[in-house]
């Protein structure tokens, strides 16, 4: 049955695999492509957020799998496969087979999870690595722990924090617990990896965050694209955990479907907690620690939290003590899942129909930054920044506004300043949108 799991669930990752890249993918596409391993942490990772671990695992894999929608996803495919064994694993040490068996079904069918094993990026090699952590640091609780078990620990948060900062989060959650429980011995054989990737990546982390001060400065209104702490994105954590990417009209009837569904979610997770309090240190803890971190650099969005996913599911499969509660939990995820799968709507922004589009060797305009996935699909677009319009001298060209209003650019105004006028405008999903400008 357990096989049966899996080979469904890579089946179920297949669906719309091809979807267009979104930004931050053709960011991964543009990367692994353009530089080699020493530029990629020498000349790009000073200008990220990120520290570098992802893209040059990435820049092996593309070597050998090319650069397709389907390649550059396809580890996050997996790496969403393997933490739905590890969850596995943890709930069969927690309490039985079966019960590791649910957990990992309420993982592998979570809506977001399945949204984000979709996405070539970091966030699902984290989730992975952090699971694994959670494993060991699971064993290591019991009364005889093997050596390995210390080791692993230790190796896999220490890959952890060079693959997302934001693991910093649950890696101090293990620790806290632990100063809880007053196993100081024990805490000090855990710290050895963590504080290895910090004194491996701090000389970068100081360069990123000097860097990141200057971005954020030039482009006023980023800060609210990355998170800032407030009740908002805070109460979207366990809403989008629940529900995943998803929404639909009426609003209303949308919220109220949120909000008691994911009531029904973490009433089960709330009665889980009961019965394994160290998940309440491990859920509770990495989200007051990101939410108070937010007040000085903004990082509160519920994706960057994907890795306590796990440890809500296994909640799940110990709150849900019955096999009705269980078969609705499933469900339910499997609902929303499909809703996602199936309906392009919920997809990612479609820079791929949005390029076929475009007239051959067109000049077209728009934030430079931000062109990533349009460079991807239309290699021979000529593209101009668009905070240079009031340079322009043709007769007309085209505007692709997206980003425009983050970086606090009132580009229309420039171009009426110019005598241009906007004669047709194109929509495409995403908020993406195309304009065709002409002289007066």
């Amino acid at each position: 049955m357990f096989f049966l799991v899996f080979i469904l669930s890579f089946l179920v990752r297949l669906i719309s695999l091809n979807q267009s890249l979104w930004l931050d993918e053709g960011t991964t596409a543009r990367v692994v492509r353009q530089y080699n391993f020493a530029q990629i942490a020498q000349i790009f990772s000073p200008h990220d957020f990120h520290p570098p671990l992802f893209y040059l695992f990435m820049k092996v894999w593309t070597s050998i799998f090319g650069y397709s929608e389907v390649a550059l996803r396809m580890p996050s495919v997996i790496f969403s496969l393997l933490t739905g064994w590890f969850v596995y694993l943890i709930g069969k040490q927690l309490k039985d087979k079966r019960t590791g068996i649910w957990a990992a079904v309420l993982f592998l069918f979570n809506p977001l999870v399945v949204y984000y094993s979709q996405e070539a990026r970091m966030y699902m090699m984290v989730t992975m690595l952090l699971t694994a952590a959670l494993y060991y640091f699971i064993r290591l609780l019991k009364n005889k722990p093997k050596i390995e078990d210390y080791f692993l620990f230790n190796i896999f948060t220490f890959f952890s924090f060079l693959t997302f900062y934001g693991s910093v989060f649950l890696i101090i959650g293990f620790y806290i617990y632990l100063l809880f429980k007053r196993q100081t011995g024990l805490l000090l054989k855990l710290l050895p990896g963590f504080l290895l990737s910090c004194t491996i990546v701090s000389p970068l982390l100081y360069q990123q965050f000097r860097n990141s001060r200057t971005a954020l400065a030039l482009v006023p209104n980023w800060k609210n694209v990355l998170g800032t702490a407030n009740l908002k994105n805070l109460l979207l954590i366990p809403l989008k955990f629940s529900i995943g990417r998803i929404s639909w009209e009426p609003k209303a009837v949308y919220y109220a479907t949120d909000f008691l569904w994911t009531g029904v979610v973490f009433w089960f997770a709330y009665r889980g907690i009961i019965k394994k309090t160290v998940f309440l240190y491990l859920f509770i803890i990495p989200l007051t620690l990101g939410f108070l971190f937010s007040f000085f650099a903004p990082l509160l969005q519920y994706f960057r939290f994907l890795y306590l996913i796990p440890s809500m599911c296994l909640l799940l499969a110990l709150g849900a003590t019955k096999k009705w509660q269980r078969l609705i939990l499933f469900f339910g995820f499997l609902l929303l899942s499909s809703v996602y799968l199936f309906f392009p709507r919920f997809h990612r922004e479609d820079w791929k129909s949005l390029a076929k589009t475009l007239p051959h060797n067109s000049s077209v305009y728009m934030i430079l930054p931000s062109s990533d996935p349009l460079r991807y699909y239309g290699n021979n677009i000529r593209l101009s920044e668009l905070r240079t319009i009031y340079n322009a001298t043709e007769e007309a060209f085209i505007v692709i506004p997206y980003t425009a209003d983050i970086y606090g650019f009132d580009y229309k105004e420039k171009l009426k300043d110019i005598r241009y006028e906007l004669e047709n405008e194109q929509n495409f999903k995403g908020d993406l949108q195309v304009q065709y400008w002409h002289k007066k």
